[in-house]
């Protein structure tokens, strides 16, 4: 391996590979709750998309491990390295490249922030519209496990707004896909399929992304009800609605309870409807202009009273902001309260009801404990399981997923499988989908170099 570290030094300078002491444990895992970490050989950091080929090239010839990572911020393992592999870091590779407003795109490196986005096209009157709950995420990051999140019911995921890629094979080679361009027909679509393929068929290193106006009036209205039925049965109705929500999120009262509490949160809502509610409906609105806003506030909060609200609230800016930001972290309250696995779930949005009845059951089988929350809009659901039995847990994860896709859905609709899920998702997805995604993955890397175990097993000769 000295011979290796070697050459990685010639090619991206010798204060950019760490190897030993000098790599620390950030590295060797993201913020999955059930992979153990592992720690790679060598961590490499290089400034360009030239730098990144080389490495690729030097790694297929000796048949070494590589693992992309951009800030570990994401929750199914996809990052963690493999013992005595390398981890290419694309946090030297952070510049905005391009802001286009006359095509409404972006152009930036993979280590590129949303933080940094946001900020960027802020000062254009521009927004990037997704927001998978941290900030410090990386845009390529995003792109390789098809990030989601609470605006996705408007907006929908990363996948809707990846216009081009620019990527390094295994191989070495650098291609581009698609461009600063609204639609295009031409052959097979690489730029989606590399999209969501969680660093196991080429590394991003620069990505042409689609931008939006941004509004300038919002409003928050949050709307208790005395069963999660009635939430998950209102759901469809809002939709239909013609109000345009650009969140609508579904939290249980106890998820509601515990970011309230976590985040010091007053929302106003009375101690008796508070013991009367078990479920909650969080909307967002958006529109260009005021009168609009209110006009469809005053619709919507007539419906969600039609459809069994035991009350409407209007939230001030800051609560609503408070509150948003605090249910874009649920994340970090289950993780702060001892959950021991943080799944999402995607099924049609109409059969929500359905599937928290199914999971409440499955829970009480099992004697767990599961919360829940989600993007309702969508179909997204999150849980939360409290069961420190791995056995126990496995087991009860396996007839959540199969549930899930027994009513039309898939075992992820954000998170991604990476190592986490993988099991699940070989176990209970079509032997022929498998085997077809096992070609695509040896066509990209035919020497198996990137991200071996996850998604799919290694590769074998």
């Amino acid at each position: 391996m000295v011979e290796i570290e070697a050459a990685l030094a010639d090619l991206v300078g010798i204060d950019h590979v760490l190897t030993g002491d000098r790599i620390s444990d950030d590295y060797g895992h993201d913020e999955a709750l059930s992979v153990t970490p592992a720690r790679p050989a060598a961590v490499v950091r290089p400034a360009s998309t030239a730098e990144v080929s080389a490495v690729l090239r030097l790694a297929s010839a000796h048949g070494i491990p590589v693992t992309a990572r951009g800030s570990g911020t994401g929750l199914s393992g996809a990052a963690v390295p493999q013992p005595g592999g390398v981890v290419i870091s694309f946090e030297r590779m952070n510049a905005i490249l391009e802001i286009d407003t006359a095509n409404h795109v972006a152009v930036v490196q993979a280590g590129v922030t949303l933080a940094q986005l946001d900020e960027a096209a802020t000062a254009y009157g521009l927004t990037y519209p997704v927001y998978p709950g941290e900030l410090s995420g990386s845009l390529g990051g995003n792109v390789a496990t098809n990030a989601g999140g609470m605006r996705a019911v408007r907006y929908g995921v990363t996948r809707s707004q990846v216009l081009g890629l620019q990527v390094a094979l295994p191989t070495g080679e650098v291609i581009r896909t698609g461009g600063k361009l609204a639609k295009a027909s031409t052959g097979y679509d690489l730029t989606q399929l590399i999209v969501g393929s969680e660093g196991t068929l080429a590394l991003i290193t620069e990505v042409t992304l689609r931008l939006y106006p941004r509004p300038p009036h919002q409003a928050c209205v949050l709307a208790p009800y005395r069963t999660v039925d009635e939430v998950a049965r209102a759901v469809p109705k809002v939709v239909a609605s013609g109000v345009g929500p650009s969140i609508l999120e579904y939290l249980d009262a106890l998820t509601l309870a515990a970011i309230t509490h976590a985040n010091q949160l007053e929302l106003g809502v009375a101690a008796e409807i508070r013991d009367s509610a078990q479920a909650y409906l969080l909307v967002m609105l958006e529109s260009t202009h005021a009168d609009r806003l209110e006009a469809d506030i005053e619709r919507l909060g007539e419906l969600l009273t039609e459809l069994g609200a035991i009350e409407v609230y209007v939230l001030p800016g800051p609560s609503a902001r408070r509150l948003i930001e605090a249910r874009e972290k649920t994340f970090w309250t289950s993780k702060a309260a001892g959950a021991n696995d943080i799944v999402d779930v995607v099924i049609p949005r109409a059969e929500i009801a359905e599937f928290l009845r199914v999971v409440k059951e499955i829970a009480h089988r099992h004697s767990s404990y599961v919360l829940g929350c989600g993007h309702a809009g969508d179909g997204n659901v999150h849980l939360a399981v409290f069961q420190a039995d791995d056995e126990v847990r496995s087991a009860l994860l396996r007839e959540l997923f199969e549930a899930g896709m027994k009513l039309g859905g898939l075992i992820s609709g954000e998170h991604g499988v990476g190592r986490c899920k993988k099991r699940y998702f070989l176990e209970l997805t079509d032997p022929v989908t498998i085997e077809l995604m096992r070609r695509i993955k040896f066509a990209f890397d035919p020497a198996g170099i990137l991200n071996p175990g996850v998604l799919l097993d290694p590769l074998t000769a």
